[in-house]
């Protein structure tokens, strides 16, 4: 065995491994419960009732955003959404602003967090789309 491992330990380590990929982070099940209903990437253009949440993500993360950072500015937008603190100004003149939601600190950061670190569905039109935003996007 490599490693200087016996095999009982070799296994025990693919055996959690493998558990590991099978958990789902909790984020992801509360972002399609909870923001899905309305940040769909799968609706079409008339159904979209709210960006698609790869653009939030992309919109609120740039090369210096820290995990803490990203958490922190989802938080203060979900628990006071207002116009005057808006970072997605397209979407709030396309949509509105949107309601103040009832959800835990807990569950937004658990979302934050699957946000932060994992691949978010985007819709098919997004990368072009995206592309044409950045030209005229300002932090």
């Amino acid at each position: 065995m490599g490693c200087k491992k016996t095999k009982d330990e070799n296994n025990k380590t693919l055996s959690e491994s493998y558990n590991k990929v099978l958990q789902e982070h909790p984020g992801k099940k509360l972002m399609e419960t909870h923001c899905y209903l309305c940040h769909d990437a799968t609706k079409t253009e008339e159904e979209r009732l709210a960006p698609p949440m790869i653009a939030i993500k992309k919109r609120y993360i740039f090369e210096d955003t820290s995990k803490e950072v990203f958490i922190n500015d989802i938080q203060k937008w979900i628990k006071n959404p207002n116009e005057k603190d808006a970072k997605m100004f397209g979407a709030v003149r396309r949509f509105g602003v949107m309601q103040k939601l009832p959800y835990s600190e807990e569950d937004i950061e658990q979302i934050a967090d699957y946000m932060f670190d994992n691949e978010i569905e985007q819709p098919e039109w997004f990368e072009e789309h995206y592309k044409q935003m950045k030209k005229g996007m300002k932090r």
